[in-house]
C-alpha cells in the first residue's frame, strides 16, 4: 500500500498542539477584529469589544428606548448608539425601499443631515452619543 505524505501546513505540527502533550486536541486562539460596514451612508460595527466600547465610552452614553412603532426621523448632528436590545430597519430618504437594519451589540453612526425612517420591530434600548 503506497503512502500518501501530508504537507506541513495541512498537518498540524505538535508544536501546535497543547503543552500536556494531549494530541488529541488542538488549542488555537484567533482574534477577529471588528470590521465596521457601510451602507447607504450608515456605518456598523458589529458586536466589537468591550474594550472597543471602553474607548468610545458608550456605558456612560444617556440611553433611550422605543417600543415597536414607525416614524421619520431627521439627524440635525452626527448620532453614535450601540443596541443593548431591539431591531430596526432604517430607510435613508432618497434610496428607495433599501434599508439597513441593526440590532443588538451594533455600534452604529448616522451623519448628519440624513433623513429617513424608523421601523423599530423589536423595541429599542439602547446609548446614544450626538456630536
Amino acid at each position: 500500500m503506497a503512502t500518501t505524505s501530508i504537507p506541513p501546513l495541512l498537518f498540524p505540527s505538535a508544536a501546535l498542539r497543547r503543552k500536556n502533550n494531549d494530541s488529541s486536541r488542538l488549542r488555537c486562539r484567533i482574534r477577529v477584529k471588528a470590521m465596521a460596514t457601510e451602507r447607504l451612508e450608515i456605518k456598523i460595527e458589529k458586536n466589537p469589544t468591550e474594550t472597543r466600547l471602553a474607548e468610545v465610552g458608550v456605558r456612560s452614553w444617556p440611553k433611550w428606548g422605543c417600543p415597536p412603532s414607525k416614524f421619520p426621523w431627521e439627524y440635525t448632528s452626527k448620532e453614535t448608539c450601540y443596541l443593548l436590545e431591539g431591531k430596526v430597519k432604517v430607510f435613508p430618504d432618497g434610496h428607495g425601499d433599501e434599508f439597513v437594519e441593526i440590532g443588538p451589540g451594533d455600534l452604529v453612526e448616522f451623519p448628519k443631515g440624513m433623513k429617513c425612517t424608523w421601523d423599530v420591530t423589536v423595541a429599542v434600548d439602547k446609548h446614544y452619543k450626538f456630536e
